[in-house]
């Protein structure tokens, strides 16, 4: 039985957390599984729960600013937990990388996602996250400009609320391709993928920064974020740590 108090996938609606919680976290969407494990390996550890709403980085962000009640953000990208510390809703001292993100281009079809090429076959749609919101969305957006394929898959782009919902586009087939979290498909079977190149895009660090500095049990879940424990957890999900 999972110890995880409760988990709302937000996707620009409304925020239900639950008050038994001694935290809620906002966390991006790319990042929903390792949470979980995160969260469940902090409770057995501690014996305190943390709440998880998913959603995409600039949704999150605008909710915050507009007084949701989270305890500390998990953004997927250094810039809005950096704006919430500038306008004084963030402790600045608690601001760290805690992954970093790789991007992949997905395929359902096992022989689809064969490398960059794939982006210049015969498909009809190619999800994406959405660039303004979403930094892997953003982030393939720069990989598709890179490849000189920006005018020709304009007319193709499928663009999701968030990286989870580009890649429910993929796995459902409603779209052919999709370039997704390599933590998403890390564990997966099936399909087909291509690990995007770093130098392809910009580093896709994903900061987590403390709103609350009275809630010791988020004050606590991000300093178990820097342990070994969390690192190995985090790296069996895709994602890079720094030392």
């Amino acid at each position: 039985m999972r110890l995880i108090a409760i988990i709302t996938l937000v996707l620009g609606t409304g925020i239900s957390p639950a008050p038994a919680q001694n935290a809620q976290v906002a966390v991006a969407a790319n990042f929903t599984a390792a949470a979980e494990d995160l969260a469940e390996a902090f409770a057995v550890e501690t014996g305190l729960e943390i709440g998880l709403s998913f959603g995409a980085t600039g949704q999150l962000y605008a909710q915050i600013t507009q007084g949701a009640p989270f305890d500390a953000f998990l953004a997927a990208d250094t810039e809005r937990p950096g704006l919430l510390v500038e306008a004084g809703l963030a402790v600045g001292a608690s601001r760290f990388t805690y992954a970093v993100g790789r991007l992949a281009l997905f395929s359902a079809d096992p022989a689809l996602a064969a490398g960059p090429e794939s982006l210049e076959g015969d498909f009809e749609r190619l999800a994406i996250a959405e660039p303004g919101a979403a930094p892997y969305g953003a982030a393939a957006v720069e990989v598709i400009a890179a490849l000189g394929l920006t005018d020709a898959l304009a007319d193709r782009l499928v663009i999701g609320q968030n990286i989870a919902q580009a890649y429910q586009f993929v796995a459902t087939s409603n779209a052919e391709l999709g370039f997704v979290a390599l933590s998403q498909i890390a564990a997966g079977e099936g399909g087909s993928h291509w690990v995007v190149p770093e130098e392809m895009h910009a580093p896709i660090a994903q900061d987590a920064v403390l709103l609350d500095a009275r809630n010791e049990a988020a004050s606590a879940f991000l300093g178990f974020l820097a342990s070994a424990r969390a690192r190995e957890i985090i790296e069996a999900h895709g994602y890079g740590v720094r030392p």
